[in-house]
């Protein structure tokens, strides 16, 4: 019984903070509610609040349900600190769960419980062998990776753009023919980031990763929370700005995605890199100015818009930037990176959707609107699809190479509605239009000629050295 002792300790852990935040989130219900239906859930009270400080408590409410996962994490995580659980003998499920949470795969091998001799290279079948430099693509080769995954984010993310304004917009109408918005984005990203999961760990069961995997699963935490949270404040934003402001914020991303690179990477950017992201940013403001429908353009900006915004900015390159770094130290599939960081979103959102009591009311909806069910179906394999050109395009490319096929497909997505639509583009925006492609060109162009240019250097190291 003392074997299973500390085992009892740690689900005791998420059992009293569970408790604790169920007795928190009653209390904010009666402080928002008073004399509250049973049945009301605290979305509903929070959707009911005005309009200016509403998104303040739908914040709290959804820090509440995070804190379902990062309390009784953070009091795992001192637990077994001082406690020594790790090198415990007693191989439970729960010790494996901890242990891969906390160290990975990299410590232990698993069947044998001996160091691995050799870590970085073992296998998951097969004799061990030398761990190799990856091979080195040609320049066609390059190319045409370039133009796949361009390709394959412009396709999925215009479809899930689309499909995502119409679910946040249009009305549906339920079996009485009664019209009603759907309002909760949270499950919107909940959908989405299961069906990712399940695609993720389908793929990879169905192919076997090269490399064993070794990252600790906490690692993946980071980047998923970033991940939800950038989503929730770009919804935020628009219920304070108008849309050509925040398409505009978008493009201009790609700065503070170099900025985060330097804070959390220590990268270092030559000048073209910073003068072309400058471009990139001028081009699509001129864009933007030049294809905006002023009759409908004409919302201030308010500084709740202008706070929303600057943290979707912070928060989405901090997620690109960590998963560059996750790339670069653990030498993972872009598949692995996809399930580990929508394991923790699907965990997250859960839990939030819990609190808040989402599920029932999204649910309650779906049953009621079956175009709807259709609608986030096909939403969320966009969004799935989408996810596994993201890690992909990051692990090889990096992350300024994804902002800046992000930026363009906003671009894109202007572009599909001016056609459908017939809106009218102005001088200025197909200045615009020309300022971004030129930009790409010199990108592309500098990169093509360091490349050549460090090749020819270490060409010349070996005649140097005799």
């Amino acid at each position: 019984m003392s074997n299973r002792v500390p085992d009892i300790i740690i689900c005791g852990f998420f059992i009293l903070t569970l408790l604790v935040i169920h007795f928190f989130s009653d209390i904010l219900r009666t402080a928002l509610g008073g004399d509250y239906d049973s049945h009301t859930t605290l979305s509903q009270l929070v959707d009911a609040q005005a309009k200016e400080y509403s998104w303040i408590l739908k914040l709290l409410v959804n820090c509440f349900g995070y804190s379902c996962v990062f309390v009784p994490a953070y009091l795992i995580y001192k637990y077994v600190q001082r406690t020594n659980y790790l090198e415990r003998g007693d191989k439970t499920y729960i010790h494996k769960a901890v242990c891969m949470c906390i160290n990975g795969s990299t410590g232990l091998d698993v069947e044998r419980d001996e160091p691995l001799q050799k870590p970085d290279v073992t296998l998951v079948a097969g004799p061990p062998t030398q761990k190799c430099a990856a091979p080195k693509r040609s320049n066609s080769h390059e190319a045409m990776l370039l133009i796949w995954c361009f390709s394959g984010l412009m396709v999925s993310y215009l479809t899930w753009g689309l499909l995502q304004e119409k679910i946040m917009t249009q009305k549906y109408y339920n079996f009485e023919g009664v019209q009603s918005n759907f309002k909760d984005s949270q499950f919107l990203v909940f959908s989405n980031r299961i069906l990712a999961f399940i695609v993720a760990v389908l793929v990879l069961q169905y192919k076997k990763p090269v490399t064993r995997h070794k990252a600790p699963l906490y690692k993946y935490s980071f980047a998923s929370f970033s991940n939800i949270m950038s989503a929730w404040f770009q919804y935020e934003a628009l219920k304070f700005v108008n849309f050509p402001t925040q398409v505009l914020a978008k493009s201009c991303k790609i700065i503070p995605v170099m900025l985060m690179g330097k804070i959390l990477s220590k990268n270092k950017y030559q000048c073209y890199e910073y003068f072309t992201a400058v471009l990139i940013s001028l081009g699509m403001m001129f864009f933007m100015m030049g294809s905006a429908n002023s009759s409908k353009s004409s919302g201030v900006t308010t500084i709740t818009g202008v706070v929303l915004l600057a943290m979707y900015m912070i928060f989405d390159s901090f997620t690109a930037n960590w998963q560059g770094d996750l790339f670069k130290a653990y030498a993972m599939s872009p598949l692995q990176m996809m399930c580990g960081v929508n394991l923790f979103s699907t965990i997250f959102t859960a839990a939030s959707l819990s609190v808040q009591g989402g599920f029932m009311d999204s649910l309650s909806f779906a049953t009621d609107h079956p175009k709807f069910v259709f609608d986030i179906v096909v939403l969320s394999i966009s969004s799935a699809v989408g996810q596994l050109f993201i890690f992909y395009t990051i692990s090889v490319f990096g992350p300024v190479v994804f902002t800046i096929i992000m930026t363009l497909r906003q671009a894109a997505a202007i572009l599909l509605s001016c056609l459908i639509y017939h809106h009218s583009i102005s001088i200025l925006g197909i200045l615009g239009v020309m300022v971004v492609f030129l930009a790409i060109f010199i990108r592309v162009y500098c990169n093509q000629r360091m490349k050549a240019m460090r090749q020819r250097a270490e060409a010349l190291k070996p005649k140097m050295a005799v």
